[in-house]
C-alpha cells in the first residue's frame, strides 16, 4: 500500500545550517550569482559518497552542496525541470526514535517525546565523536554558535522583543524543554559512557537540531540527511514526501532551474516570529506573517460579566493562528492588510466581532446581537452592526488599541538605534528586523480601519 506523508512536527523542520534571508531564485539563473561550480563546500565533499555508500544506493544526481552568502546550500549540478525528483532518501538513513539502543528506550516512559528520543540519539552520536557510524552527518550539522533561535537568547536579548508575542512563545517553549530534559535525566545518569557532560544546554541544542530539521513520519519523526542543506523561500511549492511503501522520502521540484542555481524548499507557511523560535532567522516581505493583537473588556465596564457571557455562548471556543501558535484568550493574530479601501483581509472577523460586543451599551444591543446569530450560523456579530454609529465606535476601538500598538514597537524600535554599530550584534538585528515587520502589518491594519471608520462617517455605508 502507497501512503505518501509530507506532514511537519508540531515545530517545523528542515533549518538552515546559517542564519539567512533567502530570495527566490530566477528560474533561467541569469541573475543568480552564485554559482555551485564557484562555491563548492570542500568541508561536505565527502557527505554524499557517504551517504550513497551507506544506503547502497543512489542518493541524488542532480544537487551539489556549495556555500552562498547565507551559508551552506544545495545548488542545481544539472538542469532540473519542474516535476523532476531531485533528492531520494532511504529510510535506512535517516535518524528516528527507533535507532536509539533498546537498553535506553526501555527506560523511557511514555511522556517523553518523540523529539526528545530523536534528541537523545543526537547526543549519544556526538558522544561518540568520529566513532560514530553517523559522524560524517553528525558533523554537518550547525553548531550551538551559529543558532540563533530565541531559545537560545539570553534574558536580556529576550527583552529586545517583550513587545512581540514571540517572548512568552519562548519562554513557554524553554520551560517545555526543561521538563522534557528532566524526564530523560536518569537515562543521561545511567549511561554516562554514552552522555557523559551533557548538561540542559547541550540537550538544548540536540533538541533545536531535531525541531528544526525532523519530519514525521512513520517510525515518529526523522531527519534526513542531505536534505538539511536546503535553504527556505516561502513562495516554493517544495515538499518532502515519504513513501512507506518504497521506504523513501523525496523532494520533487515546484519549478525550473538551471546548473548552479540554488535550489530551494519551503519550510512552511510560517510567521517571522515562528521562523525566529525555530530556526533562527526572518524574512523581509513575508507573506505569512503576523502580529497577535489582544482587547479585553474594560472590568469597570457595567456589561461586563454580561458581555463575557455572550462571547462565551456564540463565539467559537478555540482562537488559534495558522501557525499553530498558542494563543491567549482575548488574542487574535492579525495579517498584512493589502489595501487600505479593500475588505480588510487579514484583521479576522472574530476580532472585529469582539470589537462590536465590547462596543454595545444596554443589554438590548447585546440581546439584538444574540437573536441574530440565532438567526445565522451561531456566531456572534459577525456582520456590521445596523446602528452606523455603534459599527464606527467599534472599529475605533480596534482603531485605538492598535495605534496604541504602534506607539509602543515605535518607542523599542527607536531605543535599539541608539546602541552603537559596534554593539549591534546579530540577534539585535534580528530583533529589529522582527519588530519592523510586526511593525509593518500593525500600520496596514490601522490604515484599513481609519480608512473604514472615515468611509462610514461620510457615506453610511459599510
Amino acid at each position: 500500500m502507497l501512503t505518501l506523508v509530507s506532514v511537519r512536527i508540531q515545530r517545523p523542520l528542515l533549518a538552515p545550517s546559517r542564519y539567512c534571508i533567502r530570495i527566490r531564485c530566477n528560474s533561467s539563473g541569469s541573475s543568480y550569482p552564485h554559482k555551485v561550480l564557484q562555491n563548492v563546500d570542500e568541508e561536505c565533499a565527502g557527505f554524499l559518497p557517504w551517504l550513497r555508500q551507506k544506503s547502497g544506493v543512489e542518493i541524488s544526481s542532480v544537487l551539489s552542496v556549495g556555500k552562498s552568502n547565507y551559508g551552506r546550500s544545495l545548488f542545481a549540478c544539472k538542469p532540473i525541470q519542474a516535476g523532476d525528483c531531485i533528492l531520494k532518501v532511504p529510510y535506512s538513513v535517516q535518524l528516528a526514535p527507533d535507532n536509539l539502543h533498546p537498553s535506553i528506550s526501555s527506560l523511557l516512559g511514555e511522556e517523553v517525546s518523540n523529539v526528545a528520543k530523536l534528541a537523545l540519539v543526537v547526543l549519544l552520536h556526538q558522544g561518540l565523536g568520529q566513532a560514530s557510524e553517523w559522524a560524517p552527518y553528525i558533523s554537518s550539522l550547525p553548531l550551538l554558535a551559529d543558532m540563533h533561535s530565541t531559545i537560545f537568547w539570553s534574558d536580556e536579548e529576550l527583552e529586545m522583543i517583550k513587545i512581540s508575542s514571540l517572548y512568552h512563545e519562548t519562554l513557554k517553549h524553554k520551560a517545555q524543554i526543561e521538563k522534557d530534559f528532566s524526564s530523560i535525566k536518569h537515562v543521561l545518569d545511567q549511561f554516562p559512557e554514552y552522555f557523559e557532560g551533557v548538561t540542559l544546554h547541550k540537550f538544548k541544542h540536540a533538541y533545536n537540531l531535531v525541531e528544526s530539521r525532523a519530519w514525521i513520519s512513520t517510525r515518529g519523526v526523522s531527519m534526513i540527511p542531505f536534505a538539511d542543506f536546503f535553504n527556505h523561500d516561502a513562495c516554493s511549492e517544495t515538499d518532502v514526501l515519504s513513501d512507506d511503501f518504497k521506504q523513501v522520502s523525496e523532494v520533487i521540484s515546484d519549478e525550473n532551474y538551471a546548473p548552479g542555481d540554488e535550489v530551494l524548499i519551503r519550510y512552511g507557511k510560517f510567521s517571522n516570529a515562528r521562523l525566529l523560535l525555530d530556526f533562527g532567522f526572518v524574512i523581509p516581505h513575508n507573506k505569512y506573517d503576523q502580529v497577535k493583537v489582544e482587547v479585553n473588556a474594560p472590568q469597570h465596564d457595567h456589561l461586563h460579566t454580561l458581555k463575557l457571557d455572550h462571547l462565551q455562548r456564540y463565539t467559537t471556543p478555540s482562537l488559534k493562528d495558522a501557525n499553530d501558535l498558542s494563543s491567549q484568550e482575548n488574542g487574535f493574530m492579525v495579517m498584512e492588510v493589502k489595501s487600505s479601501s479593500g475588505k480588510g483581509r487579514g484583521i479576522p472577523q472574530s476580532l472585529r466581532s469582539l470589537a462590536r460586543v465590547l462596543s454595545c451599551t444596554s443589554p438590548q444591543e447585546l440581546q439584538e446581537l444574540a437573536t441574530e446569530a440565532t438567526q445565522n450560523d451561531g456566531r456572534l456579530a459577525r456582520i456590521p452592526l445596523k446602528n452606523r454609529d455603534r459599527e464606527v465606535e467599534a472599529h475605533r476601538l480596534l482603531h485605538s488599541r492598535i495605534s496604541h500598538m504602534i506607539d509602543n514597537y515605535n518607542a523599542v524600535l527607536e531605543s535599539l538605534t541608539h546602541y552603537s554599530s559596534e554593539k549591534t550584534t546579530q540577534r539585535m538585528q534580528l530583533a529589529r528586523d522582527l519588530l519592523t515587520w510586526e511593525l509593518r502589518i500593525l500600520e496596514s491594519a490601522s490604515a484599513w480601519l481609519k480608512n473604514y471608520c472615515q468611509t462610514l462617517k461620510q457615506t453610511g455605508s459599510v
